[in-house]
């Protein structure tokens, strides 16, 4: 399976071209594929119509593609065939937006984007948020009590950590449960979920409970080949499909890797089905380092 880039990603609608700006400004500088830009013709006035002229709407279109922002454009709401034909003879003659190469990183994100480089030092993950790593939380979690379980989250982010770690493995709890409703509160809580959340789970479905959850790109925590290399595969193949980077254990049938030579022998055979057949980008697997010794 190769990677796939999609053709555009680009933004319509909206409140008109001029309010776009800043907007398609940031994606284009990080997107590396076309941008797209299809903006209303202005704001709506009190009667729902639409009064920017095609000259107006062109104009700013116009200045977006001289500035090298987009390589799509068009209209949406309010615009007219006026509107369109104005745009086309504006930007004809401009050159078309050249598609940046965007340094290969691991990159996640919740409201706000986290990259990781050769160049990064520690990245901080906050672990307060885990059940076997926090006494008061899993007791805050046990008793229902929420709220108060995002205040811990809260902390986390105040104090520092640029990820925060959620792990619900508790016997007494149903972990599929509480990883849905506490990342679901998280989701609502802008300053908390402006980090990355990392999946902690030594189950698949808990794991996968929180990936549907998550805005943004996550990190899960983990996956191996202890369940057999068909398991592994399918549980990275919807890693993958929910956009998650992951972190593989040096786990087999055989049961954890426990030499050196275990651990470069299983970590190789899960990075090779990871990138040759998964099609996982490298940049988002971490796995132990000593492989490539």
């Amino acid at each position: 399976m190769r990677h796939v880039r999609p053709i555009a990603v680009g933004f319509n609608c909206a409140l008109g071209a001029a309010q776009m700006r800043p907007f398609i400004a940031d994606l284009s500088r990080v997107a590396d594929t076309f941008v797209s830009c299809y903006p209303n013709a202005g704001l709506p006035n009190a009667f729902g119509e639409y009064d920017e002229t095609a000259a107006e709407t062109a104009a700013a279109l116009v200045e977006f593609a001289q500035a090298g922002l987009v390589n799509l454009v068009g209209g949406c709401c309010g615009t007219t065939p006026d509107h369109i034909a104005a745009i086309a003879q504006g930007v004809g003659g401009i050159a078309a937006r050249p598609v940046p190469q965007v340094p290969v990183a691991m990159r996640l994100s919740g409201l706000e984007p986290l990259t990781i480089t050769e160049d990064s030092l520690f990245v901080n993950v906050g672990e307060r948020t885990n059940i076997t790593g926090s006494a008061r939380f899993r007791k805050l979690i046990q008793t229902g009590d929420y709220p108060a379980a995002l205040t811990v989250a809260r902390q986390q982010v105040e104090a520092g950590a640029q990820i925060i770690d959620v792990n619900m493995d508790e016997g007494m709890i149903d972990g599929v449960a509480a990883m849905d409703r506490f990342l679901k509160l998280v989701a609502s809580e802008p300053d908390i979920c402006r980090v990355p959340v990392m999946v902690d789970s030594s189950k698949w479905e808990v794991i996968e409970a929180g990936l549907k959850t998550i805005q943004g790109k996550p990190i899960v925590n983990s996956i191996s080949m202890k369940e057999g290399v068909q398991a592994f595969i399918e549980h990275a193949r919807l890693c993958r499909k929910y956009g998650a980077a992951i972190v593989v254990m040096a786990f087999d049938e055989q049961g954890q890797a426990d030499t050196l030579a275990r651990r470069r022998e299983i970590s190789a055979q899960a990075y090779r089905i990871l990138v040759d057949e998964v099609g996982y980008p490298p940049e988002d697997i971490v796995i132990d380092p000593n492989i490539f010794a």
